[in-house]
């Protein structure tokens, strides 16, 4: 039997996987660094808590996690000509004695059952809006692009200090990405736009990670994005993690299928609800199997990692993708 980093290998780059990779099983998730102490993010219920950046954030009771406060006394850039004089990069160069217990979390990882992984998150996209609020955002890649050129190359800069900390220290085997690209049903930009504002970054980013140890890139966007994924091969993203069923998959795995691979076919908004039952969940996993391949698909909810709003979701996914493999050995 493979395992589970062997698994998730053959499957993403059309071998002979023994079974389908079940969620993010595979992931040793490395979610803690110095600078995560230093940058909070708010827990469900949470409101108005400042992070690293200044951007001030709340989880309301109810809703799926975290989001920027945008009113007039809490939002960062208040004109984008002077974001320079609203936004500090934070520091992200600490000591090898701060970095020690995340070190030695790292290192006891079996490696040959898991991939060690950093997650990074909010990414490029993401974090410009955070730091002018969304609305304002999309108005200024028309009206100011180059000063959303120079914000978006001092992040892609930070991002690849911050990249080369990640890889001296935990020297991750994948990367965890987040960057929300779309709604379910259409991109914040359209594809010409998006390659030109951040699919320069993005080759940066993900170019150094490939060339410092890192084996996957897992992009999570859980949207649709459908008409991003030519970027994202050209970026270097090994899976897109998070592509919901309003992208046609089926019309994805034949279109990319052996050029990039997708981890998704469950969308939250179906099945991690007040009311979800493990039949709901069971006819979603089985809908997003019929729907999959053995190649280049991943079935995973659609969330940006293990865990889901509702208690019990996540887990009676797994069980089912269990039970589906079991099947597959008798």
């Amino acid at each position: 039997m493979l395992t589970k980093r062997q698994n998730f290998l053959e499957t993403i780059r059309g071998g002979t996987p023994d079974r389908y990779v079940n969620q993010f099983e595979a992931f040793a998730i490395q979610r803690e660094t110095p600078f995560s102490l230093r940058n909070p993010s708010p827990a469900r219920g949470q409101l108005n808590v400042v992070d690293a950046w200044g951007v001030t954030r709340s989880w309301p009771e109810g809703t799926p996690g975290p989001f920027p406060v945008h009113d007039d006394a809490h939002i960062v850039i208040k004109d984008i000509t002077r974001w320079r004089d609203f936004v500090t990069p934070p520091n992200i160069i600490f000591p090898d004695e701060e970095w020690a217990p995340y070190v030695k979390k790292a290192q006891a990882v079996d490696r040959s059952e898991y991939f060690v992984t950093a997650m990074v998150a909010p990414g490029v996209f993401e974090r410009c809006h955070y730091l002018m609020g969304i609305s304002n955002c999309l108005i200024n890649f028309y009206e100011e692009p180059e000063c959303m050129h120079e914000l978006i190359d001092m992040l892609t800069d930070w991002e690849l200090r911050w990249a080369a900390e990640l890889c001296k220290h935990l020297k991750p085997d994948a990367i965890l990405h987040h960057d929300d690209w779309g709604s379910r049903q259409t991109t914040f930009l359209s594809p010409e736009m998006f390659r030109e504002f951040f699919l320069p970054a993005y080759k940066k980013i993900y170019g150094y990670y490939k060339t410092h140890g890192v084996e996957v890139i897992v992009h999570h966007s859980d949207s649709y994005a459908a008409t991003l994924v030519p970027s994202m091969i050209e970026m270097g993203i090994d899976v897109w993690q998070g592509c919901m069923r309003s992208n046609n998959i089926p019309q994805l795995l034949k279109t990319y299928g052996g050029k990039i691979s997708f981890m998704c076919g469950i969308d939250n908004a179906d099945v991690d609800r007040e009311d979800w039952t493990p039949e709901l969940v069971k006819a979603a996993v089985h809908q997003a199997i019929e729907e999959g391949s053995r190649l280049y698909f991943i079935p995973c909810a659609a969330g940006g990692g293990p865990g889901s709003c509702y208690p019990g979701v996540y887990e009676c996914i797994t069980s089912e993708i269990e039970q589906i493999n079991r099947n597959l050995q008798n």
